[in-house]
């Protein structure tokens, strides 16, 4: 696709994700934006459309000299039980608009609903960015986000937690439990098994393991996994991403022994040991639903909410698809997905996930 913008002297294309001196052009541009996210790299665009089989589709704005001046990474999902929907970014928290003006902007989005009408995606998601525009729903009431510094070591940190959390992290750094981080096969087993037995508990689909795979490969040094080990088993996990002095600690979460060892505090306790040895300043706990234990948990621990902003739009002025499973229409589905024997859920959570985006 390529389009004339309003103004001569800027092009609207597709980006080709093959070539890697477009792809580093796009690193640049979105190292240098103010906005700019792990989840708008062409690196994660690549790894979710080889690990969940969907289709990306990466705008970019450029000047006349080949400038970029705006960009806009979508991915197509197809979900025979979600329908079909243009997101961005494609299983990311973040990935909305980039622009150098509120015109490119629009542009971006007008292009982003054109694209949708011709793919027969009825909901159009974006998340954060700039704002795409008139026509647009704005909702800044259904996720929260957790951004704090880091301190400057362990005993600092400890600090910066609120007094009851951090007798509970004291607690978990005397329970005996080993630490280990590494991104290789090996890691990745172990973390998707404690993550698949931590999103069936909350009653929700695993992800592919090959997403994991596709992330850790795409981002190499820059992601990683950390396993918390109760006598050799592992029992609390998390991939992260680093980027720009900032610890993105993604896809977490324990198994059922998990709470009694206190593992996940000392999990992210640990992590923001390490992220500081990696030169991290910076710690992004995440977004979380608004009212959630997951928001509470992130409060405890002395982070303060800050909304985020998302757009959604429609190609036929139906209502957006939903995929939150906090909507009481999904609650009798939640709680059988809780009962569901492990290995069956993680071999079909798979098969949903991937189309949720």
């Amino acid at each position: 696709m390529t389009a004339p913008m309003r103004s001569r002297a800027l092009t609207l294309r597709v980006a080709d994700l093959g070539d890697s001196i477009e792809r580093g052009r796009i690193g640049g541009y979105v190292h240098e934006h103010p906005l700019g996210t792990p989840f708008h790299l062409a690196n994660w665009s690549v790894a979710v459309a080889r690990g969940c089989r969907q289709r990306s589709h990466y705008l970019l704005v450029e000047r006349g000299n080949g400038e970029i001046a705006g960009a806009l990474p979508l991915t197509e999902m197809h979900s025979p039980l979600f329908g079909r929907a243009l997101v961005s970014a494609g299983f990311g928290v973040g990935g909305g608009i980039l622009a150098d003006s509120p015109a490119i902007a629009e542009q971006l989005a007008e292009a982003a609903l054109a694209l949708a009408a011709r793919l027969s995606c009825g909901t159009i998601e974006l998340r954060g960015g700039a704002a795409p525009g008139a026509g647009w729903d704005a909702d800044a009431s259904r996720y929260l986000g957790f951004v704090r510094p880091l301190a400057a070591d362990d005993e600092a940190e400890l600090l910066a937690i609120p007094r009851k959390q951090r007798a509970e992290v004291r607690r978990a750094l005397g329970n005996g439990l080993a630490i280990h981080t590494g991104c290789h096969a090996d890691d990745l087993r172990a973390h998707y098994a404690v993550y698949a037995e931590s999103v069936r508990n909350l009653g929700t689909p695993v992800f592919p393991p090959a997403l994991f795979a596709e992330v850790c490969s795409e981002f190499g040094n820059s992601a990683d996994v950390l396993i918390v080990r109760c006598s050799g088993v592992a029992v609390a996990s998390v991939l992260s991403l680093y980027w720009k002095g900032m610890v993105y600690p993604y896809w977490g979460g324990g198994t059922a022994a998990a709470r009694a060892l206190r593992a996940n505090d000392a999990m992210y306790f640990a992590l923001m040991r390490h992220a500081r040895e990696r030169g991290c300043n910076r710690f992004d706990f995440g977004r979380s639903k608004a009212g959630t234990g997951a928001a509470a948990f992130k409060k405890n621990w002395g982070f303060e909410a800050q909304p985020l902003t998302y757009f959604t739009r429609t190609t036929d002025g139906s209502a957006p698809r939903s995929i939150n499973p906090l909507d009481p229409k999904f609650s009798l589905q939640v709680r059988a997905w809780k009962r569901m024997p492990l290995w069956l859920a993680s071999r079909v959570g798979p098969w949903i996930s991937r189309g949720l985006g």
